[in-house]
């Protein structure tokens, strides 16, 4: 694990490993050499998620050689440009997504158990920090139930934190359901899946640092 810019060895970097389903199997912390190692099957993928305080998070993902299983991926990581502050977007400061919802559901997709894990982790390094959820829908159906929809959406994200030892105290939630899509698919537009897809969404804004 090194500094992007300086090529730095960092230690104690927080190093996590997940299947190819996402799915957290491992994790570990870089040592003083700034090397990390896994315990992994060969022929399989992985993802490789990379953390520390004033970088910025980076993700990979590796496939493992069939023969012996040794794989080397080296990680390079950015240092954060800057600081954040009431009322900024989470995720533009931490490389996280907005987690996305399939069509009509509210339950969290398995795909977006990376960004909620990174969620999570920083707020364990903020204990004070707090958040608002705000829950979106695609334009299909009634104002009403996108309504629904996007606070029971916003819901199971809060849900997911509190499971996770998260207090509930730092979290709030709004509820939007179609009133701010961002790209042009309202009723009237015929749209793609993948662009209807950018208005199913839960974005995450800090309330207090």
């Amino acid at each position: 694990m090194t500094d992007l810019a300086t090529s730095e060895i960092l230690l104690r970097a927080k190093t996590s490993l997940f299947d190819n389903k996402f799915s957290p199997t491992e994790t570990v912390i870089s040592d003083d050499k700034g090397n990390y190692t896994f315990s992994i099957e060969c022929g399989k993928t992985y993802n490789v998620s990379a953390e520390k305080e004033a970088y910025t998070t980076r993700e990979e993902s590796v496939t493992i050689a069939d023969e012996d299983g040794k794989t080397k991926l080296d990680i390079a990581l950015e240092k954060e440009q800057c600081k954040v502050t009431i009322g900024d977007d989470f995720g533009k400061y931490f490389g996280i997504k907005n987690i996305y919802f399939d069509f009509d559901k509210s339950n969290t997709r398995v795909e977006s158990a990376i960004d909620l894990e990174k969620i999570l982790d920083v707020m364990n390094q903020y204990p004070k920090m707090k958040l608002d959820i705000r829950s979106h829908t695609d334009s299909r159906g009634s104002f009403k139930y996108n309504d629904s929809l996007s606070d029971r959406r916003a819901q199971s994200t809060i849900a997911w934190l509190i499971v996770n030892g998260v207090d509930k105290g730092r979290l709030t939630a709004k509820r939007y359901g179609e009133n701010q899509l961002i790209n042009k698919c309202a009723d009237n537009f015929e749209c793609t899946e993948e662009e209807r897809q950018l208005n199913r969404r839960s974005e995450f804004i800090i309330m207090e640092l």
